[in-house]
């Protein structure tokens, strides 16, 4: 990945999984599109690598701006919130190369190693947040196998910390099992951002 770009392509797509609950308010979709459309014409070529090449890929075509983009999924009836929804692939590339985000890219190499199993091919971590990867049921829970260091009695973590002086809270680390498809149609509005089982 060394000379790769970060995941800026597909960052923005990885929490919009649902047409209306992904949007804190008073932002939604209308807002996005608005905000997209006024870029495009201050910023083209901003815009054009932003997030014209990621429609065009939930599209399966190329080159298309967004005005185009727009006209394309009125010809084909889809709605263009629900084209936001589309779920990020990982063998998509980009035209300046691969773009994973930092937990994109850790969870590629443990999908590569088979840390995933059977259900590899329908995950797409270019879908997960860091929360959905502390959350994966994939860590040592057992806490007498973790090096001594790791913990001192005060602050019994269930996992291993290695730096900072802050400690790290990861409320429901280790507690889901990965499954087929897993966040790819998942609400997240805020303050609780309750996530149903198996979204």
């Amino acid at each position: 990945m060394s000379g790769q770009p970060y995941g800026y392509h597909n960052m923005i797509f990885s929490w919009i999984d649902t047409v209306a609950e992904n949007y804190p308010p008073p932002l939604d979709a209308h807002l996005v599109i608005s905000v997209m459309s006024m870029w495009t014409r201050l910023q083209p070529a901003y815009s054009a690598n932003m997030w014209n090449e990621a429609l065009n890929k939930r599209l399966g075509t190329e080159g298309l701006d967004l005005h185009d983009i727009i006209v394309e999924t009125e010809k084909r009836g889809i709605p263009f919130n629900q084209l936001l929804t589309i779920p990020e692939q990982d063998e998509w590339v980009y035209s300046d190369g691969k773009s994973t985000t930092c937990v994109a890219f850790i969870l590629s190499m443990y999908k590569a190693a088979g840390i995933f199993g059977p259900i590899s091919s329908s995950i797409q971590v270019t879908e997960f947040t860091i929360r959905d990867a502390y959350m994966l049921r994939i860590f040592e829970d057992n806490q007498t196998r973790l090096p001594s260091w790791c913990n001192n009695e005060n602050d019994r973590l269930p996992f291993c910390q290695i730096l900072g002086k802050y400690r790290m809270e990861l409320p429901g680390y280790n507690t889901l099992e990965p499954y087929a498809n897993m966040n790819e149609n998942c609400p997240s509005l805020p303050p609780t951002y309750d996530r149903p089982s198996r979204c």
